[in-house]
């Protein structure tokens, strides 16, 4: 186990190191100059090569990256070159948003997709899984944003129950109703993903369900409950797990454009903003942020494999 822990660990490095590097690449290929988007449209050009010589935009790409790396390995992302504050700190002021309206999501993905998917297979060719096998093709083809607008145009907009758009800080306000905000948001998000989690997990439970273990624990007088949660599921639980995991980035990718829609003022609004004004650190430090959080999920789904199947051992 400590073996995989440690190559697990150098994967995280250089995988973390290549998403920095690629993302400082792209940032420095996007058209259009931040001082001059900065300064606006009337700024001389004095002025223009004044403030990148404060911001040492004007160094070249690679001095540029030795400067970002460094600060990275320090745990600073440097300043906001719009907003003049430290980038951990806003990506800090929007974390919240970005992470309740993922809990809520994720839970729809879990609580819609497993428990359809395991009652579809249960009776196959039936009523129930035809319905789901439907339901299912319909989420994987609705774009999350049209999904998005025609619940807040029947939800918010016909019946008034919940709202449009906005959300405001739990933590502040110690209001836990303020998550009514984002309902709408997390079940346009978590619905696409519940689908494929579900059509998963439909094929993974027939092919458990047909094995000769099944078939003895059913001849053994075993409750159809027991068979089917303690031995059926468990096994076919591996493969549910590595989608369910996967779909975190699904999920962050839905948020940049969940996010606009519903106008939350979360990590995915603040990188279309971000990318528009060219604020690079910014954009870079979430990116890094992202990278990371993807690495540690599929390591401790890794990890589970062993919780869930005692036959699977790391060395």
């Amino acid at each position: 186990m400590l073996t995989f822990v440690l190559h697990r660990g150098v994967g995280l490095l250089v995988s973390t190191f290549l998403v920095i590097t690629i993302t400082f690449l792209l940032m420095q290929m996007i058209p259009g100059d931040p001082a001059a988007v900065m300064l606006g449209a009337n700024a001389t050009p004095e002025q223009i090569e004044a403030l990148q010589e404060t911001w040492g935009l004007n160094q070249p790409i690679y001095a540029q990256f030795v400067h970002y790396l460094a600060n990275f390995l320090r745990g600073n992302f440097g300043d906001s070159l719009f907003h003049r504050e430290p980038v951990l700190g806003i990506i800090a002021q929007r974390a919240e948003t970005s992470i309740w309206l993922g809990a809520v999501a994720l839970l729809v993905v879990v609580g819609l997709g497993i428990p359809a998917g395991v009652f579809a297979a249960i009776r196959p060719n039936g009523l129930t899984d035809n319905t789901m096998l439907l339901v299912a093709l319909a989420g994987a083809s609705i774009p999350s944003f049209w999904l998005g607008l025609m619940l807040m145009a029947l939800f918010a907009g016909k019946l008034g129950w919940l709202p449009s758009s906005g959300f405001t800080s739990i933590l502040e306000t110690g209001n836990l109703g303020n998550l009514k905000n984002l309902i709408l948001p997390g079940f346009s998000l978590g619905f696409v993903n519940a689908a494929l989690v579900a059509r998963t997990a439909r094929s993974s439970m027939l092919d458990v369900l047909q094995a000769d273990y099944i078939t003895t624990a059913k001849a053994k007088g075993l409750r159809s409950r027991v068979v089917i949660m303690k031995h059926a599921f468990r096994n076919a639980a591996i493969p549910i797990v590595t989608v369910v995991s996967f779909t975190f980035a699904s999920l962050v990718s839905g948020a940049v454009v969940t996010e606009t829609v519903f106008a939350l003022p979360g990590i995915g609004s603040l990188i279309v903003q971000s990318v528009l004004k060219r604020d690079y650190p910014v954009i870079q430090g979430i990116m890094a942020i992202v990278a990371v959080l993807y690495v540690v999920v599929n390591f401790a789904t890794d990890l589970s494999y062993a919780l869930l199947d005692p036959r699977i051992r790391y060395r």
